[in-house]
């Protein structure tokens, strides 16, 4: 059997522990992702461990790919120090402000133009956006199976073998090759880049595609491209005041209570 060819698609996301200073754009709703930093979305580092592992227990090559800004090759080099083989950015003006459906036709674009492919891994959803829709879009768009939200996958030959978390509980599936997967975090343990893997990441060029490499009208992506759209972001208004009420237990039931019978609620 030929080596596995598997791509995992990543995501740059605001680095969660200053989501306080996060602001929307008043004119188009989105983030304003640039006034803070990117991290890697954290399911996706489980991804990007399960294709490491198939590449040593069956032989593959890993490609990651990610659709964001220039400075996206950050979390490229993060991941090829995690393992993998290739890297490509998706980077065009003509991607900003996409929703899940024009993300996946960008992905979907890449992944054809990467050649043949076995499986192809994702996080099970993102922190920003946490819709679990980008995978399986991918999937329908390439015209492949998908498994969602894997705890658990064993490859048999060309059969996957996967524990996927369901409404009820989890259930087991099996499917052929070529198939898209989404990972939880209970899939497995992330390991951390190696020196010897920083190194190598310094020295692997990443590939940059736009919308012409990758024969994208810009009109079906981005924005423009995006049946999904904010349209109004607002704080609802205060209808009642709170009032906290402070003392040793037995003192604030009572004022509670008090409280209660004066406004006729008991």
């Amino acid at each position: 059997m030929n080596p596995l060819n598997i791509v995992v698609c990543i995501k740059p996301v605001p680095d969660p522990t200053r989501w306080n200073k996060l602001k929307l754009d008043p004119e188009t709703m989105l983030l304003r992702r640039s006034e803070i930093p990117a991290v890697m979305n954290l399911l996706d580092r489980n991804a990007i461990e399960q294709a490491a592992a198939f590449k040593t227990s069956h032989g593959a090559t890993v490609s990651v790919m990610t659709m964001a800004p220039p400075d996206g090759d950050e979390q490229l080099a993060e991941a090829l120090a995690m393992g993998c083989d290739r890297a490509y950015l998706l980077s065009d003006a003509a991607f900003a402000g996409a929703d899940t459906l024009a993300t996946a036709r960008v992905l979907a674009a890449a992944i054809r133009k990467t050649g043949r492919f076995d499986l192809v891994f994702c996080g099970a959803y993102s922190l920003d956006g946490s819709t679990s829709q980008v995978g399986p879009q991918v999937a329908e768009l390439i015209g492949i199976p998908d498994l969602t939200h894997c705890t658990s996958l064993e490859l048999a030959g060309r059969t996957l073998h996967a524990v996927c978390r369901v409404e009820d509980g989890d259930d087991v599936f099996e499917c052929e090759l070529p198939a898209l997967v989404t990972f939880d975090k209970e899939a497995n343990t992330p390991r951390l880049p190696t020196m010897t893997g920083i190194m190598q990441a310094a020295h692997t060029p990443i590939t940059r595609w736009n919308a012409a490499d990758l024969e994208i009208d810009p009109g079906t992506v981005g924005l423009r491209g995006s049946p999904t759209q904010m349209l109004n972001v607002f704080t609802p208004p205060v209808g009642r005041k709170g009032e906290i009420l402070q003392g040793p237990p037995n003192e604030v039931v009572r004022t509670l209570v008090s409280k209660l019978h004066a406004d006729r609620v008991i």
